[in-house]
């Protein structure tokens, strides 16, 4: 298993700095950890991306040309390169995230509006697209969503459903792509779980039903590539989030 790196946050829009910080911290966390949940060795290789917070075609070229299994953020913005590098004849991404990040923006992807220039610029298709745990969307987000059909579970509908359902129905949704690329933004977690971000998004899930999640979503052959963003230790306490971050990749061996 290879871990990238990526200390970038100058996606955040000012919002998330101190989240640059994360990946030496979770990767600490993670090497402290012998076994995960299968009873499986939890070893790796780790390695950062040479970033520029002034220059994010320096950071993107450099995250394009570092393969790697998981890409350890960093605010949500590196999603933008990292799957722009995966190659696959039929990508699907699924996103687990308080919000839909499809924000207007301007050239530059930045953390709100990262996914809707992947499929405006035809680098995912619209219908090969998944947002799960979404809570907090605005106007022009929920006009694209409908314009676009962008298929989305709310976490609304995850607590009605139960998450033995929503893990069927992503599953069901991901089987249809020969690469799937999933994207894991710490704020799909309950504030109570997973405080230190820049967006604390109340009513999310509980550390245990991510982790059923990610134990399925795990045993899918055509999953080829993992992110994790949007921790940020600044704004934590007593590490909780950090420690949730590591427990979170620890699934993935």
């Amino acid at each position: 298993m290879k871990i990238i790196g990526v200390p970038f946050d100058s996606g955040s829009l000012g919002k998330n700095e101190g989240c640059e910080k994360a990946p030496d911290l979770i990767a600490k966390g993670l090497r402290g950890m012998s076994l995960n949940e299968d009873g499986n060795l939890i070893t790796f290789d780790f390695s950062k991306v040479k970033v520029d917070r002034n220059n994010l075609d320096f950071t993107s070229k450099n995250l394009s040309n570092e393969p790697g299994d998981i890409y350890l953020g960093g605010d949500h913005s590196i999603t933008y390169s990292s799957f722009n590098s995966l190659l696959g004849r039929n990508k699907g991404i699924v996103i687990l995230d308080a919000h839909p990040d499809l924000e207007v923006g301007t050239s530059t992807p930045d953390h709100e509006c990262y996914l809707r220039m992947l499929i405006e610029e035809g680098k995912v298709r619209k219908e090969n697209v998944l947002l799960v745990g979404v809570r907090n969307i605005s106007k022009n987000e929920m006009e694209f969503i409908k314009l676009n059909k962008i298929k989305c579970i709310p976490m609304k509908l995850i607590f009605e459903n139960g998450i033995k359902e929503t893990a069927d129905d992503i599953t069901e949704f991901a089987l249809g792509f020969s690469d799937l690329y999933l994207s894991i933004d710490i704020d799909v977690l309950d504030p109570a779980f997973a405080p230190g971000t820049g967006y604390r998004e109340p009513g999310g899930m509980s550390i245990r039903e991510l982790l059923f999640l990610l134990q399925r979503i795990k045993k899918m052959r055509n999953l080829r590539r993992i992110d994790l963003v949007e921790v940020n230790p600044d704004k934590d306490f007593n590490d909780i989030t950090i420690d949730c971050g590591s427990k979170i990749l620890s699934t993935f061996f």
